[in-house]
């Protein structure tokens, strides 16, 4: 593992757990108590971490969302990965709505070139330029207010579009899923919209990184238990999943790419992960 590789799982560690102590994370990476610190150093000169007695603790972001940008950069090559299950998973023919954020944006990027001839209801401009030339698909705009940054449409007129129509699956985008906190955003408005698509919708996916497992942010969107799947690329022992899993939530599993599939299970229940 190179020490850039290493670096990012130990940050997406620490923010997950919270707190936790040095020699906890050496054992996790195999590698010394000396390393780690040099790793926490870097993380805490941008601002993710501090350094407490013993170990790190994260700081908490439950309102400042990181630039669009950055979240299309991060862990690209596993959205690619997590947007193929997810498009696996739709039927030709569909009506689909897809949600803004980076996650769903490689979702309209993986609809791309399968013929499946869907009806796309999006309040992102980006899925919907994506798709605005695909042949045999349809895609209906929201209206709202345009946000900057994620150019989404928010407001009462996103939401209320879906009061206009019926879709078969909602693609759900979230900056946190925590197992008793349930789903969380960091904007108001993209919240209402997010709520409004749900109810439109007969099924939901959320498709989501790894990093968002365990967290909750500002505004919570709706229960764990409120959806059918959640797509991710987290491994099938990851405690979050597994408690998700025990609440009755199917999650797939796409590590590296391959697809795993697997039902809520009857596992011995784990400790639950600081937000």
């Amino acid at each position: 593992m190179t020490a850039k590789r290493r670096r990012a799982l130990v940050e997406e560690s620490i923010l997950r757990l919270g707190e936790v102590d040095f020699a906890s994370l050496a054992r996790e990476f195999s590698v010394s108590e000396m390393t780690i610190r040099r790793d926490v150093d870097a993380l805490e000169v941008r601002g993710i971490v501090r350094r407490v007695t013993g170990g790190v603790i994260a700081l908490a972001r439950k309102v400042a969302e990181p630039p669009f940008q950055a979240r299309v950069a991060e862990a690209s090559e596993e959205k690619g990965h997590i947007a193929e299950a997810v498009v696996a998973m739709l039927s030709a023919g569909e009506t689909v709505v897809l949600d803004s954020g980076s996650t769903v944006l490689a979702v309209a990027r993986a609809i791309r070139g399968r013929g499946l001839g869907l009806t796309v209801i999006t309040p992102s401009v980006l899925a919907a330029v994506e798709l605005g030339d695909e042949p045999d698909t349809t895609v209906i705009l929201t209206g709202g207010t345009l946000r900057p940054g994620d150019l989404s449409l928010v407001g009462h007129d996103a939401a209320d579009t879906f009061k206009r129509y019926n879709a078969d699956t909602f693609v759900m985008g979230v900056a946190g899923v925590h197992p008793d906190r349930g789903f969380s955003d960091y904007h108001r408005g993209e919240s209402a919209v997010k709520d409004a698509a749900m109810q439109a919708s007969d099924r939901v996916i959320v498709a989501i990184d790894r990093s968002k497992l365990g967290r909750s942010t500002l505004v919570n969107i709706a229960p764990t238990t409120s959806v059918d799947v959640i797509v991710c690329d987290a491994a099938e022992n990851d405690a979050t999943v597994r408690k998700i899993r025990q609440l009755g939530v199917t999650v797939t599993c796409v590590p590296g790419g391959a697809m795993r599939p697997a039902q809520a299970t009857d596992d011995t229940l784990v400790k639950e992960p600081s937000s």
